[in-house]
């Protein structure tokens, strides 16, 4: 019996079917393109090898092919005969997140881990701000993801995967010292791992360090395939600098490219939230966006996105479809409680309806008391600044420049000397 790159015996006898699940493997934990071509390989090289079909169902959910993840699946289910006890519960995880039962694949995750913590493929299920303790809406996510990632960072030591992601942890509570060791560590051993260039960017961004950032992230990516799944937001990373040192030029030149959604290779509620925050900081920014980017993406989003449940897309959807003047689709989520943070979306909605008939008095009164405990939605820091910096800007055009502030210094002290809202100064 053969075994995977952390030790792992594998089902297969078969060195071609090993070698190319290792390599898929790799892609899926660093974010970098192939990861279905590897795994599609290695289940030619051994069409019984259960985990390589299981390995091709999750790149088949990255490559948001469904269908594809399902076949996958099932061929997995009927491949799985003689299994060693940790595959079978390998394969069980993966058939509850495929079948949407997130809270149940969270918990089976964490058991799985508690038994078989080099399992990277399952652990890496739990990581991450699109993990499922990240986007599990709960209060005191960021501290839950930190602990995951610190027992893991024990069981794996120095291992380029897990520095990377359990330094996005630390940088999400502020220990950006500790995260920046982390993320140039994980670089060290695998400079391709796009998690580690991505968590950087985060860490950067939460040290105020633009100009630094821009030039990393403009060399790195030179050489990240384009339908990589990070590619986009990376870019959104690159955009949001430009936003800030004033190069609107190549702000639109990165969003048509690599942000719209007819551009973007990335996962639809990376391509709605990166396109909408983007649009948004660049208007309260002073900048003229075009109607039709706003259509465009309020199309994408009905179309992805059409049930309220999912809340860190849902506020950006209402958001998309506020801007757009598309009242009907805007009142679904303004007027419904579905998802883990629906309380919040509601509330949220209502703002973006107020903000685009510009009755800043409504809007304020609708997102102050989402303010203090916004991270329920999900997001990163980073992405959660598209309430800040709005709230900063609701404050301004309400004429409560004092508080506005007040407000920026005591919440985001990387703005409180230049914000990137028009007015503020």
């Amino acid at each position: 019996m053969l075994a995977d790159q952390y030790g792992l015996p594998l089902t297969t006898s078969v060195l071609e079917a090993r070698d190319a699940y290792v390599t898929g493997v790799n892609h899926t934990l660093a974010a970098t393109f192939g990861a279905s071509d590897a795994f599609a390989a290695s289940v030619e090289a051994d069409p019984g090898f259960a985990l390589g079909f299981v390995g091709l169902a999750r790149a088949r959910m990255y490559d948001t092919d469904i269908p594809g993840a399902q076949k996958a699946m099932a061929t997995a289910r009927a491949c799985a005969t003689q299994l060693t006890e940790r595959e079978a519960a390998h394969l069980a995880v993966f058939e509850l997140l495929l079948q949407g039962r997130t809270t149940e694949a969270r918990r089976a995750v964490q058991d799985h881990i508690a038994n078989y913590s080099r399992d990277v493929l399952v652990a890496q299920i739990c990581t991450n701000i699109f993990g499922l303790i990240g986007m599990s809406g709960e209060p005191g996510r960021e501290s839950l993801q930190l602990a995951y990632t610190t027992q893991l960072l024990e069981a794996l030591g120095e291992d380029w995967w897990i520095m990377s992601v359990h330094g996005q942890a630390l940088c999400e509570v502020g220990q950006l010292d500790e995260a920046m060791s982390m993320m140039e560590r994980s670089l060290a051993l695998n400079n391709v791992n796009a998690n580690a260039s991505h968590f950087k960017a985060h860490t950067l961004y939460e040290q105020g360090a633009g100009e630094i950032g821009r030039a990393y992230l403009a060399d790195w990516i030179a050489n990240y395939d384009e339908r990589s799944v990070l590619h986009g937001h990376l870019s959104w990373h690159r955009a949001l600098w430009a936003l800030e040192q004033e190069d609107e030029a190549e702000l639109w030149e990165i969003y048509s490219s690599s942000i719209a959604p007819a551009a973007s290779h990335s996962l639809p509620i990376n391509v709605l939230t990166d396109a909408a925050a983007l649009l948004y900081r660049a208007e309260i920014a002073g900048l003229d966006v075009e109607p039709e980017l706003w259509s465009d993406l309020s199309d994408y989003a009905s179309r992805y996105f059409p049930n309220p449940g999912m809340s860190f897309a849902d506020i950006h959807s209402a958001l998309a479809h506020a801007m757009a003047g598309d009242g009907d689709r805007l009142a679904v989520l303004a007027e419904t409680q579905s998802g883990f943070a629906g309380d919040l979306v509601r509330p949220v909605a209502r703002a973006w309806g107020a903000i685009a008939r510009q009755d800043w008095t409504a809007a304020l009164q609708n997102l102050t008391p989402v303010m203090a405990e916004h991270a329920r939605l999900g997001g990163s820091r980073a992405q959660r600044d598209l309430l800040e910096l709005t709230y900063l800007n609701i404050l301004l055009k309400s004429g409560h420049a004092d508080e506005a502030h007040r407000t920026i210094k005591s919440r985001r002290p990387i703005f409180s000397q230049a914000a990137p809202v028009a007015g503020f100064g």
